[in-house]
C-alpha cells in the first residue's frame, strides 16, 4: 500500500488508459502488417515509462518483462491457428529447438547482469536492423535453400532465442525474415514463429519476474519487472484488434504500411540512442 500511494489515482487512471492504449496499438500493427506484438509493445512502453516518470534504472527491463509475460497467451493462441491450418512443420520445429531454448537460457541469464542502458541498446540496435529489413527487402529474397546444417541451425536458433529474449519479443520478429531468406516459405515460417514465441516467452517473463522481485522504483501492481496491471489491460485488448488489422491490411498498401512502420521503428531507435549518449 505504501507503493500505492507514491501515486495519485489520476496517475493511476492515466497509467491503465495509456497500458490498454498500447495493447490496442499493438493488436492492429501485428494484424496490419504481420509482426509480433512484443516489437510494437517494447518501445511503446518504454516511451510510455518515460513520460510517466518510471526511473530509467527499471524502465526498460519493465517494458521487456511486460511485453514477454503478454506474448504468452497470444502466441499460444497464434501457433494453435497456425498449426489447424497446416502451417506447423514439425521437423523445422525440432531442429530449431534445442537451439532457441539453449539462447533463451543465456539471455534470461543475461538479462539479470545487464542495466537498463544495455537492454535499450541491444533493443535500438536489432530494432534498426528490423526496420532496415522491413523498407528494403526485396520480395524473393534468399541467402541460401534450407537450413545451414546442425551447427548453423544451432546457431541461428540460440541468436533468435537469446536476442528475443534480452528485446521482449516473441520470435517472430527475427525468425519469420531469418527463415524466409533461407527459403522457408513464408506461411511456414509465420506458424514457426508463432510457436517460437511460446517457447521463448514463459522462461523469458519467468526470468524477468525473478530478476526484478524487490527492485526498487517499480510502478504499481508489479511482480518483479513484468507489471500485472499492463498484462490484464494489453493482452484482451491486443487480441480484439489483431483481427482488425488483418481486415485493415486487405484494404491498404502493404508495402507502404510496412515502410511507414520501418521509419517508426527507426525513429525509435534513435530515440533509444540518443537518450543512451546523452
Amino acid at each position: 500500500m505504501e507503493l500505492l500511494s507514491q501515486h495519485s489515482g489520476l496517475w493511476l487512471l492515466g497509467l491503465a488508459a495509456a497500458l490498454a492504449v498500447t495493447g490496442l496499438v499493438a493488436g492492429v500493427m501485428a494484424g496490419l502488417l504481420g509482426v509480433g506484438g512484443g516489437i510494437v509493445i517494447v518501445p511503446v512502453l518504454y516511451h510510455l515509462f518515460t513520460l510517466l516518470g518510471i526511473d530509467e534504472s527499471v524502465r526498460m527491463h519493465l517494458a521487456v518483462g511486460t511485453s514477454l509475460a503478454t506474448i504468452i497467451p497470444t502466441s499460444i493462441i497464434s501457433s494453435r491457428a497456425h498449426r489447424r491450418k497446416g502451417s506447423l512443420d514439425m521437423n523445422l520445429i525440432r531442429a530449431l529447438m534445442p537451439g532457441v531454448v539453449v539462447g533463451v537460457i543465456v539471455g534470461s541469464v543475461a538479462s539479470r547482469f545487464l542495466g537498463g542502458g544495455m537492454l535499450t541498446a541491444v533493443f535500438a540496435c536489432v530494432a534498426l536492423l528490423v526496420a532496415l529489413n522491413m523498407a528494403f527487402k526485396r520480395d524473393g529474397f534468399s541467402v541460401a535453400d534450407g537450413l545451414p546444417g546442425r551447427a548453423g541451425t544451432a546457431l541461428l536458433g540460440g541468436g533468435i532465442g537469446g536476442v528475443s529474449t534480452l528485446m521482449g519479443i516473441g520470435g517472430g520478429t527475427l525468425s519469420v525474415p531469418l527463415l524466409n531468406a533461407l527459403k522457408v516459405p513464408m506461411h511456414t515460417a509465420v506458424g514457426t514463429g508463432a510457436l517460437l514465441g511460446t517457447v521463448i516467452s514463459v522462461p523469458g517473463a519467468l526470468a524477468f519476474v525473478l530478476n526484478g522481485l524487490d527492485v526498487p522504483l517499480r510502478p504499481p501492481f508489479s511482480l518483479g519487472y513484468v507489471n500485472l496491471l499492463g498484462f490484464a489491460l494489453i493482452v484482451p485488448a491486443t487480441l480484439l484488434t489483431t483481427g482488425w488489422g488483418a481486415t485493415l491490411a486487405h484494404r491498404t498498401d502493404a508495402r507502404r504500411l510496412r515502410r511507414v512502420f520501418a521509419a517508426f521503428l527507426a525513429l525509435t531507435s534513435l530515440r533509444m540512442f540518443y537518450g543512451l549518449l546523452t
